[in-house]
């Protein structure tokens, strides 16, 4: 039920709670999971599933892993690890400049200096650096980051969330960016994709959904952020249901602050919330939300 766009040159944040997706759709993209149902397509074209097509693919859309020590083979020298996708994918020029440059523009400098190490020898935001190096050495168009800087110091993070915006700035690079946390969207996206359970349930600019959040969900991801200190904070009870049994009507309704108020029935919408599906509707100006409760 997810359906979603990204621009050239922009960064999507696809926010939720750990379960609800983000995930397993980033890997539905890129092939290493197969979409049940629906289509991908990139620059107008549809992608298969057949090795050539996900080969043409990953050539221009690479993912960066949360977990930069599990993503880097241990055996591997920081060369290595780079080198991997230019002999992949046969990217022509000289390889050993190719890394290098890779690995400055990741950051890492003098690139000589990290060549002949190993993942261990370096710290957390170098190994994440190593990874971003490694995906843009194939000069992609998209980069899919899954929680980029979830493992990393928050001394780190900052440096991390700016390398990636000077990407998409300088190099006309899309991103999406895959977050639990509200506050980093915040600081990188330019749309923010808001996903529960396997559906988007809030869309727009970044500053609209952040200034005016529409949807219950976002509200409450959005109240615990430290930022957001005007807001009342609100906290969910509950885990997040099962994503083999949705729940009937709204899938957020177990859950729903305006539910669990009495606002819903005063408002005459409790049996909507409870036992119809909602789409997304336009609520502003390119800003879309899934809540029977909104006018």
């Amino acid at each position: 039920g997810v359906s979603l766009d990204v621009r050239r040159g922009e960064v999507v944040a696809l926010v939720g709670e750990s379960g609800c997706g983000k995930t397993t759709l980033m890997r539905a993209i890129v092939g290493l999971e197969r979409a049940s149902q629906g289509s991908i397509t990139f620059e107008g074209t549809a992608i298969g599933s057949d090795q050539r097509s996900l080969r043409g693919l990953r050539r221009n859309v690479q993912m960066i892993f949360q977990d930069p020590s599990g993503a880097l083979n241990p055996r591997h020298t920081i060369y290595e690890a780079v080198a991997e996708g230019i002999r992949i994918h046969k990217i022509p020029g000289d390889e050993r400049e190719l890394v290098a440059d890779a690995l400055a523009r990741a950051g890492l400098r003098p690139p000589a200096q990290f060549m002949g190490r190993y993942p261990h020898e370096i710290s957390g935001g170098q190994r994440q650096r190593v990874l971003i190096a490694g995906a843009i050495a194939l000069d992609p168009r998209l980069l899919l980051a899954d929680e980029p800087v979830a493992s990393l110091d928050a001394s780190i993070r900052g440096e991390i969330l700016a390398l990636l915006r000077s990407l998409v700035d300088e190099r006309g690079l899309s991103v999406i960016a895959v977050t639990h946390d509200l506050g980093l969207a915040w600081n990188i996206a330019d749309r923010i994709a808001v996903m529960y359970l396997g559906r988007i349930v809030e869309l727009g600019g970044a500053e609209e959904v952040l200034a005016n959040p529409q949807h219950p969900y976002t509200r409450a991801l959005l109240s615990v952020v430290p930022e957001m200190e005007r807001m009342e904070q609100q906290i969910l009870t509950g885990e997040t249901p099962d994503p083999s049994r949705i729940p009937s009507g709204c899938r957020f309704h177990p859950r729903c602050p305006v539910v669990a108020s009495g606002e819903a029935e005063r408002l005459g919408v409790l049996s909507k919330c409870t036992g119809v599906d909602v789409e997304l509707v336009e609520r502003g100006t390119a800003h879309w939300s899934a809540c029977h409760a909104l006018p």
